[in-house]
């Protein structure tokens, strides 16, 4: 009889619970991925929106139905006859009026985050994830109709970029607490910091997306992105499983000298220490415990994924070092959300490439992300030092920074390499901390095993961290104007506020003799 082969032998060996553990952990990645193709495009389309002015004879036509008015009537015809790009951005305070995109979706995010949070404690998750999804899917597609249908009115596509963002915030929260019930603490840096590369594939489809009709129908570059996130949302609501409880995994094995009991229909694991065992020999485990029976335990009995409230906003607040994390969040999202909106544009100028040779370059910033996000997640479980790994990196970010913005005029290939280089040490930080630090605090033991906490945990940190993303890009339509040496200085500066905020933590951290730094507790699985 032929051996079976590996790849069976794999399937065979893997039991129900780590089915389950997988499916949620590729569906998850592949959820947030599209949050981020979806919201990629705008960072893509600003070089055709605004391009560099052609001469006053020549018009850049845009669609078909543009061809057929210019070829029946007289120029003034067209509604975008502009020689400069796409009416209201043709003008030459078009730096402000893209980072007023910017700033209204991030803005909207921001705010919508603190709110999102709590709101997805109290609902089901995958009923608030697949709406999210179809409403940004939605809302990503009406921004691409402003090309179909000649929209040329600021204020449509800010309102657009307004709900986008307000929609938007439904994903992270969700994504994280799925996750966080899922997987424990032991590998959790490692496993986060590999799922966490969704920011960063989700950044390269979009910008691979967006580029290939950036140039000739960027409509598209829209629709597509928007069509793929809402059947994302469509797949989530019948095969997201939020919590290993829905469905009824079978409990831990019990340890030597503990056993399990049935008390109102929740499963109690009893463990007593040995001079207990001549008691616990006495009482049958049962599969209904009788209620007139009394054990005095040494022991506080934990009941797993018990149905604490939803904690509050200043209880969250509260758990030791959600304050600090956030406020370096803030900053270190400030730069990565600065280089996600305005880097294409940057090489567009800089290195004078054309819109869709920049958008394909840019990318490598995101695979930088990629290798940086698992790097600091592997240190980070290793050193169990989560704050010292992210001062680490957000110290070598700075000069990075200053080294990136001296050789982008020289060549593309020091831009490939910088561009490696700064994505892993600015996009570290910024993923361990909305991943796994996020998951390891929504876990604190002064919590007391509240499941219901790790959403607005993650929602604080985060929306604190969309602040910071909200204030970067437009600082950086404010200052670009002047010189994109000031945009760099902003954001070496910013890194060093983020390190100075984890100042204390790392202090801590390395005067601390025992193997777990952290004020963590282990997530334990049931």
């Amino acid at each position: 009889m032929a051996a079976l082969p590996p790849g069976i032998r794999l399937f065979l060996s893997l039991s129900r619970d780590q089915w389950f553990r997988a499916l949620v952990l590729v569906l998850t990645f592949l959820f947030y991925c599209s949050f981020h193709l979806s919201r990629k495009p705008i960072t893509i389309v600003k070089g055709e929106l605004h391009r560099h002015c052609s001469e006053p004879h020549e018009v850049e036509l845009h669609s078909y139905k543009e061809f057929v008015i210019l070829n029946q009537g007289p120029l003034h015809s067209v509604q975008n006859a502009s020689r400069c790009g796409w009416a209201p951005f043709d003008k030459k305070n078009y730096k402000q009026l893209l980072g007023a995109l910017d700033y209204s979706f991030l803005c909207a995010y921001a705010i919508g985050m603190f709110l999102s949070g709590m709101i997805g404690e109290r609902l089901p998750l995958r009923y608030f994830l697949s709406c999210g999804m179809l409403a940004s899917g939605l809302f990503t597609v009406l921004f691409g109709f402003g090309y179909f249908y000649n929209i040329h009115n600021l204020s449509y596509y800010i309102i657009i970029q307004v709900l986008n963002g307000l929609v938007q915030t439904t994903g992270w929260p969700s994504v994280v607490t799925c996750i966080g019930n899922w997987f424990g603490k032991g590998k959790r840096g490692l496993i986060m910091g590999v799922w966490n590369s969704h920011t960063s594939v989700g950044n390269i489809l979009g910008s691979l997306i967006a580029g290939y009709w950036v140039s000739t129908c960027w409509g598209m570059s829209f629709l597509v992105p928007g069509m793929i996130i809402s059947f994302m949302g469509i797949v989530c609501f019948p095969f997201l499983v939020e919590h290993p409880q829905d469905i009824k995994s079978e409990p831990t094995p019990a340890p030597q000298g503990s056993h399990i009991y049935k008390v109102q229909n929740k499963l109690l694991q009893i463990t007593e220490p040995p001079e207990q065992q001549e008691l616990q020999d006495t009482l049958e485990p049962s599969p209904i415990y009788p209620t007139h029976h009394v054990i005095v335990l040494q022991k506080e009995i934990k009941i797993p994924g018990n149905g604490s409230a939803a904690i509050s906003f200043l209880g969250a607040l509260k758990i030791p070092g959600v304050v600090e994390f956030s406020m370096c969040l803030l900053f270190a999202k400030l730069v990565s959300y600065t280089f996600l909106f305005w880097l294409p544009l940057y090489i567009t100028n800089v290195g004078h490439m054309d819109v869709r040779r920049a958008g394909d370059l840019s990318t490598l910033f995101d695979v930088g992300g990629i290798i940086g996000g698992i790097v600091a997640g592997v240190i980070s479980d290793k050193a169990q030092k989560r704050a010292t790994t992210c001062g680490f990196m957000l110290l070598c970010a700075a000069p990075t920074l200053y080294f990136f913005s001296s050789v982008s005029n020289m060549g593309v290939n020091f831009t490939v390499g910088m561009l490696l280089v700064s994505g892993a040490l600015v996009n570290g930080p910024y993923a361990l901390i909305t991943t796994a630090v996020s998951a390891d605090l929504g876990t604190h033991k002064s919590l007391k095993g509240n499941a219901h906490a790790l959403s607005t945990v993650t929602a604080i940190i985060d929306g604190t961290g969309s602040v910071g993303a909200a204030l970067g890009p437009l600082l950086a339509g404010l200052l670009s104007p002047y010189g994109w040496d000031n945009v760099f200085l902003m954001l070496m500066l910013s890194d060093a506020l983020a390190l100075l905020f984890l100042v204390r933590l790392i202090r801590k951290e390395l005067s601390c003799h025992r193997p777990n730094v952290q004020e963590t507790t282990e997530y334990k699985e049931h």
